[in-house]
């Protein structure tokens, strides 16, 4: 009920005549995507995403509030976004990333008055950066050649490739091709140099690897020590092993770029990730994994004296994979977020003792800042997007909220409630789901089921306001849409997201049949006669799973980027690490996991219709297999339809093809489900 409270508080109580949720809605939706609390927690600086229909394209700008929801004011209005925000230690100013000079840079902004200034000046890209707790060094990332001497040196040879006509590129090692973009040639390399100008130093040319890692490492994965002289960073340095290796480490190097990074995580050959100083600057925190090549392993907390040098894993008997840490003020207590049973829930872990607090676990908390004396975090839900809360440190009382950017938005839009219900699945053990009723409910009448299938596999479906799966966007549609948190997903122990490793279509398919007959079960309202299943990523292939092992009662399909082929989908992907991990091997080396559940041994069985969709930069699950999985369709006859996007990757992101996705699938299920 709490949810269901802070949505209407959000967005305003549902006129009357409230008309249905439809993608047009959803792609006007305003993002706030990310925030920092000012030092003083006076203020809060926040970066909020628009959509420009016509140029196709999201705007990003900054805004600013009190800290206490009041007086929100725009900063910024550039053509370019501007991110990242990063307030100066006096509070007086903004840093943030801007390409507005035509180049993506850092730039400052007084909120004293003024435009804003440019502060890098290096002659590339800038894709990331932090500053000192002093305020006068800045740390960025950047991507260069390795054998350059200098930035200079990187725009050059870009320059100069830029010109020429041939447009061959030789490769000596894997990763030549990574989630949607091409190598050529440069890694992603730390610099620093001083905010008030002055020399920029690679500190970290003598390492064979990204820092931040590819494809989604941000500012998260470098911090500066207390006192500004060394760098903490993360990198994978794996050398030609890197296409199959999760072993991420701590590095510690030099800001004056005087040694060669050190490694700190010596003896862990898994991920380690995230570092994060203490208030006080003494103990380093970050995230470890123990499994190597698991990328979906449990992610502790891990405390480090940084100047002995010994470690304490915090939450090593916490149940929990932890997403992100924040520090309190005071150093003693850790904010910690994490899945738990269809939410991502804030929890307090106390410093001392390892000791967990839940301290709130109503929808999905996003970012936690707790440096000034109260919570300030990000929070959605099935009932409303992101906007930014306040709590007490103790998590007593409810959320107060601080911004409703999509109140005028959804003030006249009535969404579908959702609820949660659990079953007894596979192995007898409790699995848990989700419903949300069509907007237009009647509980004596019949609709038909949009039955969605998550990705990972090792995710959720969870309280969680989707930009691109979104439950809501068929309930607007008039659908009944329930999502199964299968055995593999996240948020209900380790165990039993490991369920999943080597039994892709065993357990989980289990669960999906009980999960869709307990559905049928509890909620009369669900016409079995009219259901259509859908997917993406995993959930693609175990559309293309059942369609060959549970064809009934299947009235259509849609597999997006879905693999048709487990065993050639080794070949053709780029991170090694995954599929050896879940097939137990290579190919060669046990065949059998890739057999065991592929759906390409299946076609013969294949009756539903299918709709197939897949982006031409996915270099994940790579567009062959869509293309494979339409060609069996359309030989052996049965009603399909292939939906390709040549400028997408394994997300379909631009606004207008987000618009054609959503009325193609939609207009789909209405083909086959509402003759």
């Amino acid at each position: 009920m709490l949810v269901t409270l802070l949505a209407a508080a959000l967005l305003g109580q549902t006129p009357a005549k409230a008309r249905a949720y439809t993608v047009h809605d959803q792609v006007a939706l305003r993002r706030l995507l990310a925030f920092k609390v000012s030092p003083d927690g006076a203020r809060i600086v926040y970066q909020l995403r628009t959509t420009d229909l016509e140029a196709n394209k999201g705007l990003i700008d900054l805004w600013l509030i009190n800290a206490d929801g009041s007086n929100p004011r725009q900063l910024t209005t550039a053509p370019e976004p501007d991110t990242d925000p990063v307030w100066s230690p006096d509070g007086r100013s903004i840093f943030f990333l801007s390409a507005r000079g035509g180049s993506s840079q850092v730039w400052r902004l007084s909120l004293e008055g003024g435009e804003p200034t440019q502060v890098t000046k290096s002659p590339i890209d800038v894709d990331a950066f932090v500053l000192s707790r002093d305020g006068a060094l800045i740390a960025f990332a950047a991507e260069t050649f390795p054998d350059c001497e200098s930035l200079d040196c990187t725009k050059k040879r870009l320059d100069e490739k830029a010109k020429s006509k041939a447009t061959g590129r030789v490769y000596d090692q894997l990763f030549f091709r990574h989630w949607d973009t091409w190598k050529d040639g440069r890694r992603a390399h730390l610099f620093v140099t001083k905010v008030a100008g002055g020399p920029i130093v690679d500190v970290t040319k003598r390492l064979a690897a990204d820092a931040p890692p590819k494809p989604f490492g941000g500012a998260e994965e470098f911090t500066f020590t207390p006192d500004g002289k060394a760098l903490v960073f993360t990198a994978r340095d794996a050398g030609r092993a890197e296409a199959w290796s999760t072993d991420l480490d701590l590095f510690v190097t030099p800001s004056d770029g005087s040694k060669p990074p050190t490694k700190l995580t010596t003896a862990n050959r898994a991920t380690d990730t995230q570092p994060l100083f203490s208030p006080d600057g003494a103990t380093l925190a970050y995230l470890a994994m123990k499994r190597p090549g698991y990328e979906a392993d449990k992610l502790t907390v891990v405390l480090r004296d940084f100047a002995k040098g010994t470690e304490r894993a915090l939450t090593a008997d916490w149940d929990r994979s932890a997403h992100a840490v924040t520090w309190a003020k005071d150093g003693k207590t850790l904010y910690v977020t994490a899945d738990d049973v269809g939410q991502v829930a804030l929890f307090a872990v106390d410093v001392a003792s390892g000791a967990v607090t839940r301290l709130f676990n109503q929808g999905s908390v996003g970012a936690v800042d707790a440096s000034t004396g109260k919570l300030v975090f990000a929070l959605d839900s099935l009932l409303s997007p992101v906007d930014l809360m306040s709590l007490p440190l103790d998590g007593k009382g409810a959320p107060t909220a601080l911004t409703k950017v999509n109140a005028d938005l959804l003030a006249g839009v009535k969404l579908g409630q959702p609820e949660q219900f659990s079953f007894a699945g596979a192995n007898g053990d409790t699995v848990w789901a989700y419903l949300v009723k069509p907007t237009d409910f009647d509980a004596k009448k019949k609709y038909p089921l949009a039955f969605l299938v998550h990705g990972g596999p090792q995710g959720s479906f969870g309280n969680h306001w989707h930009y691109r799966w979104n439950p809501q966007a068929y309930a607007g549609r008039g659908y009944v849409a329930v999502m199964v948190d299968f055995h593999g997903s996240t948020g209900y122990g380790q165990a039993f997201t490991d369920a999943i490793n080597g039994d892709w279509g065993g357990k989980p398919l289990e669960d999906l049949q009980k999960g869709l007959a307990a559905a049928l079960a509890k909620y009369p309202f669900i016409d079995k006669d009219r259901a259509c299943a859908l997917g993406a990523s995993y959930g693609g292939y175990m559309i293309n799973w059942m369609a060959g092992v549970w064809n009934e009662p299947w009235k259509c399909l849609v597999s997006h980027d879905g693999n048709l082929d487990e065993q050639f989908a080794w070949f053709d992907t780029e991170e090694l690490w995954f599929p050896e991990w879940e097939h137990g091997g290579t190919p060669w080396e046990n065949k059998d996991g890739y057999q065991k559940h592929n759906p390409i041994d299946h076609v013969a069985k294949w009756k539903a219709p299918m709709l197939v969709v897949h982006g031409g930069k996915d270099y994940r699950v790579v567009d062959t297999q869509g293309m494979a999985t339409f060609t069996a369709l359309q030989r052996r006859g049965i009603p399909s339809r292939f939906l390709y996007f040549p400028d997408e990757n394994h997300w379909v992101l631009k606004p207008a093809n987000s618009v054609l996705w959503h009325e193609t699938v939609l207009g789909w299920l209405d083909q086959w489900t509402k003759k």
